[in-house]
């Protein structure tokens, strides 16, 4: 009997052990299976940002023939653009101001700093490494300078009215397919009348490139671009009752295809400047081709879903 209750009691123990031993097992074999990782979206870059004002220190005036100024630049999650709009707004200014005109410019600007030359400056002392927007406010100050003598000019002249100027960017589209900047501005520096211009910069955020118009047509379609894009000018040439007959009105103003554009959410704008394709007197003229007539002239990534699966079918026959 004893020896019964030693064996009894052994294999108890051996039970016991077997049990122990084999709970690590399970354990180990549940960590072998690691849990499911949901691979996430990848993200979508856009366009952000907003517009800042820039400092340009207009001297202290009384009246309402004062001159009036007001530029702002472009200050977005993406440098590339930034830079190239500041870029852009020097060459408006540029167009609108032209620095050798004004001869007293010159001189005044070597004999007497002005208040924006004087800004800048201390700017220079204080703050050795300048921000964006400084350095486009520095940039300005020969414009500046030739704008304000234009002003005692035309004052001298015993003219009565106030020159403007403005220049201000806004984001239209943040991206997908395309981020596009608009860069708006309007002047009147004496004269009949102002002057104002729209220009659209369309940007691939993931390349960090300037989209042109070329870029966003198949090979060989532009010639069938510009048929549409002739297409819309007869229609509005003719909706605006600018002339009954589109052939006589192209004897003073010929229709061009403009590199000018944009896209919305119906098609392709394409925006013309003034005295571009008409008079004065129809401002800025934009015409509008529908998606639809699109299909196997644009590339497909710059067509919405429903006529990007028409485009390519269309491409691949």
């Amino acid at each position: 009997m004893p020896k019964y209750n030693k064996i009894f009691g052994l294999s108890v123990l051996a039970t016991a052990i077997l049990l122990t031993a084999c709970q690590p097992r399970e354990k180990e074999a549940k960590e072998v299976n690691p849990p499911e990782v949901t691979q996430a979206e990848p993200e979508i870059v856009q366009l952000k940002g907003e517009t800042e004002k820039l400092n340009l220190d207009l001297p202290e005036c009384d009246g309402k023939s004062c001159p009036e100024i007001t530029i702002e630049r472009l200050n977005s999650n993406q440098r590339f653009i930034d830079e190239f709009i500041d870029q852009q707004i020097l060459a408006r200014l540029k167009g609108m101001l032209d620095v050798d005109a004004i001869t007293s410019a010159k001189v005044q600007a070597a004999s007497e700093p002005t208040p924006v030359q004087s800004a800048a400056s201390e700017a220079a002392v204080t703050q050795p490494q300048l921000s964006a927007r400084q350095q486009l406010e520095k940039q300005t100050i020969p414009y500046m300078q030739t704008f304000l003598n234009l002003d005692k000019e035309l004052k001298a002249l015993s003219a009565n009215h106030s020159i403007s100027l403005m220049i201000k960017p806004k984001i239209l589209n943040p991206g997908n397919p395309l981020a596009t900047v608009v860069l708006n501005s309007t002047h009147y520096l004496g004269g009949a009348h102002g002057s104002t211009a729209q220009n659209y910069y369309n940007f691939d955020l993931d390349s960090k490139k300037l989209v042109k118009l070329d870029d966003i047509v198949l090979p060989k379609q532009k010639a069938q671009l510009e048929a549409k894009a002739h297409d819309a000018f007869k229609t509005w040439v003719i909706d605006s009752e600018l002339a009954t007959d589109v052939a006589e009105y192209e004897q003073a103003w010929k229709f061009k295809l403009t590199d000018n554009f944009f896209l919305t959410k119906q098609g392709l704008a394409l925006q013309y400047a003034e005295y571009e394709i008409g008079p004065y007197v129809v401002g800025l003229p934009r015409l509008n081709i529908p998606y639809s007539d699109l299909q196997g002239i644009l590339k497909p990534e710059y067509l919405p879903k429903t006529e990007q699966a028409a485009s390519e079918a269309q491409v691949a026959k």
